[in-house]
């Protein structure tokens, strides 16, 4: 493994600060580190061929990820490149992040917000800086969530506080957060990077074959369950598709961008 490297234009770092533990950082931070196509390519790219027995994912200058960069896309083609960005790259970072063989840390030194949070979600453990806010958007944006990222939400928090994040749709303090089993534990900002490291350090120094072996039965296990029949499967990745050309998802993306309240039509 390159001890350092920069990929994805200079957006995202790959380093190895610890013994058998590597690290990326995202640094987006003019767009307060949202994940661009670039990013989720290069972050899909690198877990592969990264070799430490934890990997630490992490933000940069106060900010873990304010969720997918979809605030520049042009408004004649906004649909088609929305629906791109959100289905392809975004899934093939979240998969690489389950498939890496060994256990994957996100130490939260910001907020995480939409895409940025399900990224969290995909890795192992949570580590967080106190006083930060999780949130899920999608309600205020007008967006269908996957059904394999609510998935997600469901084997880590459950249905009540699942619906919660997404049909209310608030910034939840990360300490409440804490409470629902979303993060594994909240600490000093000042004191998250060594608190991370010191956690990255103590995995890593466990035997391999129970890290690799332990994080497949798991993962196997938590897919199982949540196994749909085919044909709903196809009804929900519909329901998905079409909201990405919906008179209320584009309303819901410029009404954020604008800081103002969306009008919704219901269509």
């Amino acid at each position: 493994m390159t001890p350092s490297a920069e990929l994805a234009g200079g957006k995202l770092r790959l380093d190895a600060p610890g013994q058998d533990v590597a690290r990326l950082t995202i640094l987006n931070p003019g767009k307060r580190n949202a994940l661009d196509q670039e990013i989720l390519d290069a972050l899909a790219a690198a877990l592969p061929d990264i070799e430490a027995r934890c990997v630490v994912l992490t933000g940069s200058e106060g900010m873990f990820s304010a969720g997918y960069d979809i605030g520049d896309m042009p408004q004649e083609t906004f649909a088609e490149e929305a629906e791109k960005l959100v289905a392809h790259p975004f899934a093939a970072a979240i998969e690489a992040l389950e498939a890496h063989p060994f256990p994957v840390l996100a130490a939260l030194n910001g907020h995480a917000i939409g895409g940025g949070l399900e990224v969290a979600l995909s890795c192992d453990l949570r580590i967080a800086a106190a006083g930060i806010r999780v949130g899920m958007p999608p309600a205020k944006l007008g967006l269908v969530y996957s059904h394999t990222g609510i998935q997600r939400f469901l084997d880590v928090v459950g249905a009540a506080r699942t619906r919660e994040l997404f049909l209310v749709g608030r910034n939840v303090p990360v300490e409440e957060a804490a409470s629902w089993g979303l993060v594994n534990s909240v600490v000093a900002p000042e004191d998250l990077e060594a608190a991370a490291l010191e956690l990255a350090g103590e995995i890593a120094a466990n035997a391999p074959l129970s890290l690799r072996g332990n994080k497949r039965v798991i993962r196997e296990l938590l897919t199982a369950r949540g196994a749909l029949d085919p044909a709903v499967e196809a009804e929900l990745v519909e329901l998905r598709r079409a909201c990405f050309a919906s008179e209320d998802f584009q309303e819901g993306v410029r009404a954020f961008a604008e800081k103002r309240r969306p009008r919704w039509r219901g269509r």
